[in-house]
């Protein structure tokens, strides 16, 4: 009801009334807003003298009696309010029309909901012990928030920084960082993130909310703490441990509060009775540490001591020292692996309810007694490749979701014929359709180390959309043909198809394929229901499609690296799991050159679709931007290089892929995959935008060198890449003069749905990354410490004062190794013997740690210094578990049978496509001196530059790849 709406707007403030109005407009909820105060026989006048409040509860009153008749009588009609004035007013005025309390209302309606009664309690327990903590506590623990008029006034002058905070999980007593990248400020100069020193300074300010700051002056400011801590309790900074002063402030208001939903655990018995004698209000340590203590009211501490729960915050007022909250429900017992999921789900806001009847009633359906097959009118509309082209998809083993299929052929002008072939998701999922609106509510499906939740229903995902080998299905293909000498594009075509996938092959397979190992053949299932005459002869057909989608992807690939693109390393790591669902092993990705040759056909088709449908709708396009990176976050970078003699230039995107080409060390592979890593960490994140929101120049895909790009080639799991296709459809509608069936979003809803979508693929990323650290302690957590595979090579990536991180490739793990421990006592390496604590200091130097012990024995620990660590699992009651690293010896383990021997392949393949590179940049050169030099006769008839030319140059490259390479 409009006046509600209004009277929650009036009395709670505009972010109650914006959350109100969302829960109305999304169509799941089947809410229809009637505007009351604009139709005749509803709308009551505010009379002379009469408060907002009596006035708009008189109106709401009016408009239910007028609902009431308007059906007739024929159901009853529920006003609920608070207004014990209005309940005796008006609650026995109009038979049919009940005015009760909430309480009233779920009393007399619902009485078996019992957790909504708990729930409701737990609200109103918490409102009554705030209202009396404010009657009775006069001081101030924290300064009054500004009020917002003037917050928004000191913005726009400059006096005022505006930004999100963000605390360090790992002394989130001390310090937190205002990150202002992104959001106007009038002080343009100030790019970098702002220091907030303690929880005074932070004043009430919770992970994740939009604050005003004050800078402080100069010298007052200060620097990031450098030492490692474990917990809470070890957060003690002192001067000597602090980086360079950084420009520094206070909170001053709160712009937008992000508060959520928050996993809490019970303090332990005897912490409970230390609390005081009410027992009904507890001080509950959040999971995540970032968030302070929330103090609930519950008679459950006791028996709830082993479980996690969720609450939400209700205030933080400037009398108390920790906000105020309430019990919503409990999790289950801590440790267990569902409850430890469930809290992960929840600290990251991802929601994994089942679909909803009405979303499962649009689905079409397949089963083996009414199978699903293809529409003959949808089929004239479409291009059938069915019998024309051999599509294949190449994908993770154990994948079901099957986006994308590829295909190359040779015409018969010579030239070659790419395609990339995507699930055409939105013929199933109309615009607008309670499928549309769950998967837009989503965004992307879910991945955990051993689960996953998909965006859309399974008919979808796992079948009807997926490309399954020997299945038909609708398909929106991108299609060139490329030049057959130099691989240049010479046209490209864009549609709906029919095509129907030859064969699904995992990496492992199209790998061995590629390499000329031919046991591969047995992981292809669709091979093996062939003779061997047949088997033999698709094989070849097979092989020769993989080899030259390869060349076409090397091809591709050169051409983004002349342009500065980056190859940037991540640590994957896969969760081996038995048949009883336990973990049997951690198992980091090997790389394979056909993951680079899928991705880059990929990048290819998302690039392409970018540029169409910005040529055809400029202002109302979906792209994916990726913003340069700050330059100061490339600090730990340089630095680190320079330890070992390398230069890394970080000017832009193609100095630092060079500079990361050559910082290559014979010796140890490793340091350039950890530099990389590093790189990684450094970058921005790419972000989804409308194009009607930013200027051009603001488009460009910083790690992919590409001055557009966009998603395009995974529906079935982003559901931008179904937005991106709606806008392909109306791109090719109206190069065909005729109106899109789907209607577009606005520049304003898509930039809205956009900032959406980003949101939640954060959030899906943290849940991935957070669910493979649990599984990583989990498979430590029962393990013996002298069991061989707790102990494993590590490599020193980073110095703090009292302690290094390290990398454990073995495992994708990285944690701290203190150099000194809480009794204060130093490492000391016994000469071919473990390490020993004992009295002694520590020196820390910009590239290395010096530990001295008391009688003058000293040893050294610098950076990619390979050391050998034991590995074991630290438990925690609130907080997540996280890995521990205890140094075994300052020398190297195992370092021969450490690394896996398939390494050296793979290292001396991307060697080689980096040769490619290079010899493409000299290609370049040529032409270009080709260009102010006389042409010879034969060259000016066949239209040749003088050297080698880089279709010659890939043809070397590829005979080369495809050598056995082994160690000498």
């Amino acid at each position: 009801m409009q006046t509600a709406c209004q009277a929650v707007q009036h009395q709670k403030g505009r972010r109650q009334y914006n959350k109100l109005r969302n829960l109305l407009k999304d169509a799941r909820h089947e809410c229809v807003m009637f505007f009351n105060e604009f139709q005749l026989y509803s709308y009551v006048p505010r009379e002379q003298g009469e408060s907002v409040e009596k006035w708009q509860t008189r109106c709401i009153y009016y408009a239910t009696v007028w609902y009431y008749n308007h059906l007739a009588g024929l159901m009853p009609v529920v006003m609920v309010t608070e207004d014990a004035e209005a309940i005796q007013k008006y609650g026995s005025e109009t038979d049919g029309v009940f005015v009760v309390s909430f309480k009233s209302y779920l009393e007399n309606f619902w009485p078996d909901l019992e957790a909504v009664h708990e729930l409701y309690e737990s609200i109103v327990q918490s409102r009554k012990e705030r209202e009396c903590e404010n009657q009775e506590k006069n001081g101030k623990e924290y300064l009054e928030h500004l009020p917002l008029e003037i917050l928004e006034a000191g913005i726009k002058s400059g006096r005022y920084i505006l930004g999100v905070i963000n605390v360090n999980k790992h002394r989130s007593q001390l310090e937190a960082f205002v990150r202002t990248q992104g959001l106007t400020n009038k002080k343009s100069e100030l790019e970098m993130d702002i220091l907030i020193c303690g929880t005074k300074a932070r004043n009430r300010a919770i992970q994740g909310d939009v604050v005003a700051v004050e800078l402080l002056p100069r010298n007052e400011w200060k620097g990031r703490v450098s030492v490692l801590c474990e917990n809470e309790s070890e957060e003690k900074a002192t001067e000597e441990t602090e980086s360079e002063p950084m420009a520094t402030g206070r909170v001053v208001g709160i712009i937008q509060r992000n508060w959520r939903d928050y996993v809490v655990s019970f303090p332990p018995k005897e912490d409970i009775q230390s609390q005081g004698k009410n027992t009904r209000k507890i001080l509950v340590t959040p999971w995540d540490y970032r968030i302070p203590r929330i103090r609930i009211s519950t008679q459950q501490a006791e028996s709830l001591q082993d479980c996690r729960i969720i609450v939400r915050i209700d205030s933080w007022d400037s009398t108390s020292l920790y906000p105020n909250g309430h019990f919503v429900k409990v999790l289950g017992r801590a440790g267990d692996l569902e409850t430890e999921l469930a809290a992960i789900l929840v600290e990251n806001s991802i929601s994994v309810s089942p679909f909803s009847e009405a979303q499962v009633r649009e689905m079409p359906v397949n089963t083996p007694e009414n199978p699903w097959k293809i529409d003959a009118e949808e089929q004239a509309r479409r291009v059938d490749l069915r019998n024309t082209h051999l599509v294949f998809s190449i994908d993770p083993k154990g994948c079901e979701d099957v986006d994308d299929a590829l295909s190359v052929r040779r015409l018969a002008n010579e030239n070659l014929e790419l395609g990339v072939h995507i699930a055409d998701v939105t013929h199933f999922v109309k615009f607008n359709s309670y499928t549309d609106l769950e998967a837009r509510s989503r965004a992307t499906t879910c991945y955990l180390a051993d689960r996953r939740y998909d965006m859309l229903p399974t008919i979808l995902s796992a079948d009807l959309c997926s490309l399954l080998g020997g299945a038909d299905r609708y398909a929106v293909s991108v299609m060139w043909e490329l030049d057959k000498t130099n691989y240049e594009v010479l046209k490209v075509w864009f549609g709906r198809t029919i095509i129907k996938s030859a064969y699904k092959m995992f990496y492992e397979a199209a790998q061995g394929l590629l390499d000329g190992d031919l046991r591969v053949m047995d992981d292809i299932t669709e091979l093996n229901r062939l003779d061997e005459k047949d088997k033999h002869r698709i094989l070849n057909d097979l092989i020769w499609a993989i080899e030259k989608l390869t060349e076409i992807a090397r091809h591709t690939r050169a051409k983004r690296a002349l342009g500065g693109a980056l190859e940037l390393e991540g640590i994957e790591v896969r969760v081996q799991l038995d048949e009883k669902k336990n973990i049997s092993d951690l198992v980091p990705k090997q790389p394979l050159e056909v993951h680079e040759t899928v991705a880059e056909c990929m990048i290819l088709a998302n690039h392409w679709v970018a540029k169409k449908i910005t040529e055809n709708l400029p202002h109302q396009t979906l792209l994916r931007r990726h913003p340069s990176p700050q330059q100061e976050f490339f600090t730990e970078l340089i630095d680190c290089a320079k330890a070992k003699g390398f230069n890394i230039d970080t000017r832009s995107n193609k100095t630092l892929a060079h500079s990361l080409d050559m910082a290559e060390d014979p010796d140890d592979p490793q340091v350039n995959k950890l530099l990389r890593s590093m790189a990684t960490q450094a970058m921005s994140n790419a972000l989804y935008f409308s194009t009607g929101s930013c200027s051009e120049d603001e488009f460009y895909h910083y790690g992919l060198a590409l001055e557009k790009y966009t998603h395009f080639t995974s529906p079935i799991r982003r559901y931008a890449d179904i937005v991106v296709h709606r806008l392909l459809m109306a791109a090719i509608m109206k190069d065909k003069k005729l109106e899109p069936k789907d209607s577009l979003l606005s520049n304003k809803d898509l930039a809205e749905l956009c900032q959406h979508i980003n949101n939640k693929n954060r959030a899906a990323q943290h849940v991935q990354k957070q669910s493979i650290e649990l599984f990583q302690c989990m498979y430590f957590k029962d393990k013996d410490p002298s069991d061989e595979r707790c102990t494993a090579d590590g490599i020193i990536y980073s110095i703090r004062a009292n302690g290094v991180l390290v990398f454990v490739p073995r495992y994708g793990v990285k944690a701290p190794a203190f150099l000194k421990n809480k009794e204060g006592l130093v490492i000391s390496a016994q000469f071919d013997g473990p390490c020993v604590w004992k009295p002694g200091s520590l020196k820390r130097l910009r590239d290395k740690i010096i530990s001295t012990t008391a009688n003058g024995e000293s040893v050294t620990f610098s950076l990619f210094d390979h050391i050998t660590v034991r590995i074991s699992e630290h438990s925690s009651r609130s907080h997540p578990d996280s890995i521990k690293l205890d140094i075994v010896s300052n020398q190297p383990f195992n370092t021969a049978s450490a690394e896996p021997t398939h390494e050296l392949s793979h290292t001396s393949k991307t060697d080689l496509v980096r040769a490619v590179i290079r010899s493409a940049e000299e290609a370049q050169l040529a032409q270009e001196h080709a260009k102010t030099t006389s042409i010879r006769i034969e060259d000016k008839e066949y239209c040749q530059t003088q050297g080698d030319s880089l279709y010659s140059l890939l043809e070397e490259i590829k005979e080369l790849a495809l050598l056995d390479i082994t160690v000498g």
